[in-house]
């Protein structure tokens, strides 16, 4: 065959591809949890909030986690907010009982801080029920934006105390097994999130309860088949080793979604962020936004804020301002994470796991969607081993706490997040909203409507047309991006759009996209108000054979 015959062909091909039209296909089916003989894994059904459930120890980052969680209330059902132990945290039976794990954090450094009858917990501690209060200061200026919030009334009635006594104990049943419990075997066809900030005790005790009543009668493997179908687990990681000792090996087909790549908001975030997002982090930023905005924006723990998690805690020097890591390291302290300036954000690494869920355009969390501003998530094969919570990190600390002369590897600068600006506005946004009483006197976020379907089936060479529409509450000015989200997408080219702003875009789908790839292209809608907010809809295109 000729040279100019092939291109002739090819051209052909080409022409006729993008003259086929794209056609519209239903929303898929959940297709990377689990494969289980007769279990369908339940889905929200569509106009419902996901119903959650908060398992959280008194780590800093758990309390700010949970400041932003509230702030989000509008979104979820929240229908359990519970204290649960960690390696990092346990609270004693009161009975002088002590507990010792090798390899946790108070056996390493030089230290031997155990066996002790609790660990870092302190006597009066009750940070939910504290936020909670908080929230109901703010609930009626927060309802004034949004009339999805539940009441305060509606959240003091779902805090419960779980499996605290000691680290990965679930020995006996406590309110808030009891809770998980009777949600796990309702019969709502809809699925519960299980959200382990802290260790996985209080979920493991629900599951160990519900196999002791059942194993041994003739419902049992209706009851586990029901229990597997509903339960979601979102870990930030196997913090007491439950998971790995008892939830997988008994329940391994529940879905264990860990969340990668999501918006970075841990412990030290601003020492990798780009300059552009770490300006999000700053005492500035954080004064203006965050720590000045009424009781909520109090409680948040920022640097040098005076506060400690419990008295004489060496791990704890984040609350101490304007202190060297050698002038603390003099007075005691484990220093393992730099010293930052007073008033600078601190952390909230348990947020990613909620962050899919919140209602912001992305779907997040259904079947079809990769992911949204948690990242995208993969659930974990229950064949594969399980790590140890924190080990490598642990080490890591040891080496730099025991050796004067290591330095550590610097870390790289990571590239500008495209959903981390969009997330600490709507933090921002939010305790605005909690500090302001008229819904004129804040921003709201804007509309955006896309025109023709949400999923599209196309072959390689097809051109395809999106368009959308949007409009602002408030009257701001809405710029409209179309981006291609490769991280979502299992395509492994790079996708080129003809346009980047306005209402209206194109693209041809690859040539050499395979049949079975999926591109996911995100519509983002930003007003320009003085706190601008983010809304989103998401092109989801199947390549389909030629």
């Amino acid at each position: 065959m000729t040279f100019a015959r092939t291109m002739t062909r090819l051209l052909l091909a080409s022409a006729l591809a993008s003259a086929l039209p794209a056609t519209a296909f239903a929303a898929p089916e959940p297709t990377r949890d689990p494969t289980v003989p007769g279990i369908t894994y339940l889905e929200t059904p569509p106009g419902q909030k996901p119903r959650v459930v908060i398992t959280a120890d008194p780590e800093l980052d758990d309390n700010n986690s949970l400041i932003r969680y509230l702030l989000r209330s509008s979104d979820f059902r929240t229908e359990g907010l519970i204290y649960t132990s960690s390696q990092f945290h346990w609270k004693g039976d009161g009975k002088g009982t002590t507990q010792s794990v090798p390899g946790r954090e108070y056996t390493r450094f030089g230290l031997h801080l155990c066996p002790c009858t609790s660990y870092r917990w302190g006597p009066n501690e009750r940070f939910i029920d504290d936020e909670v209060e908080a929230y109901a200061k703010a609930y009626p200026n927060l309802k004034v934006h949004d009339r999805g919030y539940p009441t305060p009334a509606q959240l003091k009635a779902v805090v419960r105390w779980g499996n605290v006594d000691f680290d990965g104990e679930m020995d006996h049943d406590t309110p808030g097994s009891d809770l998980i419990k009777k949600l796990l075997l309702d019969d709502e066809q809809s699925p519960v999130y299980l959200h382990a900030w802290g260790g996985g005790s209080t979920i493991a005790r629900a599951l160990k309860s519900i196999e002791d009543q059942y194993s041994n009668t003739p419902q049992w493997a209706a009851i586990r088949a029901k229990v597997i179908a509903k339960a979601v687990i979102h870990p930030s990681g196997d913090q007491d080793d439950t998971y790995a000792k008892y939830i997988k090996p008994h329940w391994g087909e529940i879905r264990y979604r860990h969340q990668e790549g999501g918006v970075p908001l841990g412990y030290a975030v601003q020492s990798t962020a780009s300059p552009s997002d770490a300006a999000y982090f700053t005492t500035a930023w954080m004064q203006e936004h965050v720590s000045s905005k009424g009781p909520l924006g109090a409680n948040e723990r920022v640097w040098g804020d005076g506060k400690q998690m419990s008295k004489g805690d060496i791990f704890d020097f984040f609350g101490l301002p304007d202190q060297s890591a050698k002038e603390l390291k003099q007075k005691g302290y484990i220093v393992w994470t730099p010293p930052l300036p007073k008033g600078e954000f601190l952390g909230e690494g348990d947020t990613p796991t909620f962050m899919n869920l919140v209602d912001n355009g992305l779907r997040g969390y259904r079947g079809d969607s990769f992911g949204g501003w948690g990242g995208t998530w993969k659930v974990v094969d229950p064949n594969a081993p399980t790590k140890s919570f924190g080990a490598d990190m642990l080490a890591q600390i040891e080496r730099q706490v025991m050796d004067p002369n290591y330095m550590p590897p610097p870390r790289p600068r990571q590239p500008t997040n495209p959903f981390l600006a969009p997330v600490m506005n709507d933090l921002a946004a939010r305790l605005a909203w909690a500090t302001t009483p008229t819904y004129a006197g804040a921003n709201h976020y804007p509309r955006i409507k896309l025109e023709g379907p949400a999923y599209i089936s196309a072959r390689p060479g097809q051109l395809i047309h999106l368009k959308a529409t949007t409009s602002d509450p408030d009257g701001n000015r809405v710029t409209l991006r179309w981006w291609p989200w490769d991280k979502a997408g299992t395509y492994a080219g790079t996708l080129t759009l003809d346009a980047a702003e306005g209402e209206s875009t194109s693209f041809h789908v690859p040539a050499d996209a395979r049949p079975g790839d999926q591109l996911q292209i995100v519509a983002e809608a930003t007003d320009d108000g003085k706190i601008p907010l983010t809304r989103y809809e998401k092109v989801v295109v199947n390549v389909a054979a030629q």
